[in-house]
């Protein structure tokens, strides 16, 4: 399926997605004092697939069979794998420097996006990600050593990374709700295995903690699936770090977190980054052969250099 281009509607997605992942890792902490890692993976993806219900009852078998399964098959494992390392991050340290290291994701973004769909980077997009590196950096390094914990999250933002790009190259063929379907499919039946040995019974408060956690991830999985349908993903990954403005609230909210001056000024160059990322020029958009929103572009020149381009309406 292809969906008009729009750098702002597909920010606006990513930002979205991430208050609602932000929210949903407060709530992981609360419920990580007396469950296992592998317990909340599990029930997030269990409940997150039953979020999805509604949607596909609306949508039908037809409208869940693919041609791309192995593209879903790496979405799904390599965002299972993020998803137990993120989790773990939360369990382990202070929400806030959580989102902070989940920040490394749009750095390692456009790296995978060149490898693997070969997206040219425009040079205000590359400042932007020179910025947006430095001031992560600057929100780090005062308060993280190099530990386990970091090692284990920046595996996962690099696993996050693949994932997000397998989206954008399924974007092509897949509606939204069919992404998401495998991805929760194929996580689920992954989770479940280290059940067999991990199993524990929740209290009546965990179960209403782990209700809550499924519906959330899957509404941010389905705004962050049709934000990166929206645009290249070199171009609005950027905006993931919005999430480290919601993870400070939340953190100073519930755990009394406060940063320093260096850590708001990294925040700072992080946002400034996101707006160079926003106001740079259409022009500068990868042909992908996916779409194209040149308002120049007319109806004859649709397939230029053997791929289809579709403009906005």
């Amino acid at each position: 399926m292809v969906y008009s281009q729009s750098i702002a509607r597909g920010a606006l997605f990513i930002i979205a997605s991430e208050f609602l992942i932000a929210a949903m890792g407060a709530i992981i902490k609360f419920v990580a004092d007396g469950l296992s890692n592998e317990m909340i993976v599990f029930f997030r993806n269990l409940f997150g697939l039953l979020a999805l219900i509604p949607l596909l009852m609306r949508a039908g078998v037809p409208g869940l069979k693919t041609r791309v399964f192995h593209l879903h098959l790496v979405r799904g494992l390599a965002g299972v794998v993020a998803m137990y390392c993120f989790f773990y991050t939360i369990a382990h340290i202070k929400l806030a420097d959580a989102m902070l290291l989940k920040l490394t994701t749009p750095i390692l973004i456009p790296v995978v996006a060149f490898l693997w769909l070969q997206e040219r980077l425009s040079r205000l997009v590359r400042f932007a990600l020179l910025v947006g590196s430095a001031g992560v950096f600057l929100i780090i390094r005062p308060t993280l050593d190099l530990n386990l914990v970091m090692l284990v999250a920046l595996a996962g933002s690099a696993m996050a990374a693949l994932a997000k790009v397998a989206i954008r190259r399924l974007s092509s063929t897949e509606p939204v709700v069919r992404i998401v379907f495998y991805f929760a499919g194929i996580a689920a039946a992954v989770s479940a295995v280290p059940l067999l040995w991990g199993w524990q019974t929740p209290t009546p408060g965990q179960w209403g903690l782990l209700l809550t956690i499924g519906p959330l991830a899957t509404l941010a999985q389905l705004c962050m699936t049709r934000g990166y349908a929206s645009a290249p993903a070199s171009r609005v990954g950027i905006f993931t770090y919005s999430s480290v403005i919601f993870g400070a609230f939340l953190g100073w909210l519930f755990w009394g977190e406060l940063w320093d001056l260096v850590a708001i000024a990294g925040a700072v160059m992080v946002a400034g980054a996101g707006a160079m990322a926003l106001h740079s020029t259409r022009q500068d958009i990868p042909d992908e052969g996916i779409a194209w929103d040149d308002p120049r572009t007319s109806k004859q020149n649709h397939v230029r250099n053997g791929k289809r381009y579709v403009p906005n309406p």
